[in-house]
């Protein structure tokens, strides 16, 4: 099941819809770094290049997620 979030990145409003274990690890990795999750995503936005933002959030929490294993 997707879950959709919405957050103000560079001025202007989006939303983001991913499953809930993806989000789940955003929101550890967020904490881990002392950030909001907005703040993370913001973090991912500004260096995902043209990739869309819902395959570059995929792909950090991937990266996270392996980093601990």
């Amino acid at each position: 099941m997707l879950l959709k979030k919405s957050f103000s990145l560079s001025g202007h409003r989006t939303s983001v819809a991913l499953e809930a274990e993806f989000w789940a690890v955003l929101e550890q990795e967020a904490a881990r770094g002392k950030q909001s999750l907005a703040g993370f995503v913001a973090a991912i936005d500004r260096d995902r290049g043209t990739r869309p933002l819902a395959s570059a959030l995929r792909l950090a929490a991937l990266a996270a997620a392996a980093r601990r294993h």
